[in-house]
């Protein structure tokens, strides 16, 4: 690199004139393109024609009841206080400080800002001491003749912003996650409970087989079909503790733990089933800034739009300007200018390559709002039919356990036998599980409805904690 150098012991006092004249001159014109000339185009979120209500919202407030109960889906911060669980509150609390794929997301949001810092320095000035010849302190600054350096600034800012998004959606998802499995649990010590009854009840069952057996008044088949119902029932426990112990453990995980150092105490029956929050009507319809996926895809869209400008710049002369003072006192200064000439078509692969870029990442926020909606919609559903559902399940229940009261009082009159109310008794407890596991599947699919919704997040804390503008609409 070549450097205009003035300086006493140099050059005479017309040619020093002559030079820092120029050397400023170039310096006035650099600053003066700087503040008119940015390449590429200015970003502006592309629009789509969105709904402004959910269908499957607007069925489920035709059906249902009026409801003032303290126990509506809440879509804030705090969403998980709806369940009135203490235990998950405190749970839910320990994710964002202790898991560790969380903290990975949180590192990686802390290097985007990093990127961003270090183009947004790129506007200014490097100043260092030493360099060739006899410098003492030497300043370099390339002048954003195109934007280049502005667009890059605004490309490293927005993807600091997708990455703060994707934190956000990181841990609502890694919340849900662990709040449906501890749901699935309570579920399954619920299960638990209702099966260890049951057996209760069998046990006394067959021990009063075995001893009319012993009278004379059972056959020995009624005694290996007691037999067979309690042992039956038992692996169907065992079956349902190897799922607790599954997915305590996953919960062990979710909260950066051994499943060795972490266990949740069983809950009995009454305490174990969580409660069932309802849909209110008014439900967020703007997902936009609601959800941080869909927020992290925008801001992906406009990071992709300044890199058209960085490509574009490409094609175009750069300057770079030097001043500084040697250590003999002498007055430094100059430029140098870059130009492409021949890239053998580089550079317009390089502008098509960063147009083609912005449409995929256009086409991925269409489909990413697309996908809200529809999960929106499908949690609607789920949570809509699954109402109706335990309501049938609820009179299936009530009426097998009548039938199995009845063919009790039956067998002991001697109107049946004792294989008919094996056979009641295994039906009852089967709608018992059925009402058990459908409960699951609401509690699950209000967790997913709140995930879908955004779990009261909100777009504005990308700007806030970006110290940037809002995006264009």
């Amino acid at each position: 690199m070549s450097y205009i150098t003035i300086g006493n012991n140099i050059l005479n006092k017309n040619t020093r004139k002559r030079y820092l004249f120029r050397t400023l001159s170039i310096v006035a014109i650099a600053l003066l393109n700087n503040a008119c000339t940015t390449l590429g185009p200015d970003y502006k979120r592309p629009s789509m024609t969105l709904p402004d209500h959910y269908k499957e919202a607007a069925q489920q407030a035709h059906q249902a009841t009026k409801s003032t109960s303290v126990n509506n889906i809440d879509v804030t911060a705090q969403w998980w206080q709806v369940y009135s669980d203490e235990l998950l509150n405190n749970l839910l609390a320990q994710v964002e400080v202790d898991n560790y794929a969380l903290q990975a997301v949180a590192a990686r949001a802390k290097q985007a800002r990093a990127l961003f810092d270090i183009s947004k320095a790129q506007q200014s000035p490097t100043v260092f001491v030493g360099g060739r010849n006899d410098f003492g302190l030497v300043a370099t600054w390339e002048v954003d003749l195109w934007g280049r350096i502005q667009r890059e600034v605004e490309a490293s800012d927005a993807t600091a912003q997708a990455n703060i998004a994707d934190y956000a959606a990181a841990k609502l998802s890694l919340q849900a996650q662990l709040a449906q499995n501890y749901f699935l649990l309570r579920v399954k010590d619920a299960d638990i409970a209702l099966l260890q009854s049951t057996l209760n009840s069998y046990q006394q069952s067959l021990q009063i087989t075995k001893n009319k057996y012993a009278m004379g008044v059972l056959g020995r088949i009624d005694v290996a079909q007691a037999q067979a119902q309690l042992s039956t029932t038992q692996v169907q426990m065992h079956n349902v503790a190897v799922n607790r112990t599954q997915l305590e453990h996953a919960i062990a995980l979710l909260l950066g733990k051994t499943p060795a150092d972490f266990s949740i105490k069983a809950a009995e029956m009454h305490l174990a089933i969580p409660t069932m929050p309802i849909i209110p009507d008014d439900l967020p319809a703007n997902l936009l800034i609601h959800r941080p996926d869909i927020a992290a895809a925008e801001r992906r869209m406009a990071a992709a739009s300044a890199q058209i400008g960085v490509a574009a710049a490409a094609a175009y002369p750069a300057l770079e300007l030097v001043a500084g003072i040697s250590i003999r006192k002498i007055f430094l200064g100059g430029g140098e200018l870059f130009a492409p000439i021949y890239t053998a078509g580089g550079t317009k692969a390089t502008n098509s390559q960063a147009e083609a870029a912005y449409v995929e990442v256009v086409a991925n926020y269409r489909q990413t709002v697309l996908n809200g909606f529809r999960e929106v919609e499908d949690n609607l559903s789920t949570l809509r039919i699954l109402s109706q559902a335990a309501k049938a399940q609820h009179e299936a229940v009530k009426a097998s356990r009548k039938v199995v009261e009845i063919s009790k009082n039956k067998y002991q009159a001697g109107v049946i036998d004792h294989q008919s109310i094996i056979i009641e008794q295994a039906f009852a407890l089967n709608n018992e599980r059925s009402a058990l596991s459908i409960l699951a599947r609401r509690l699950v699919a209000s967790v997913d409805l709140i995930k879908a919704l955004g779990g009261g997040w909100q777009a504005d804390v990308l700007s806030e904690k970006q110290g940037t503008a809002k995006s264009k609409e």
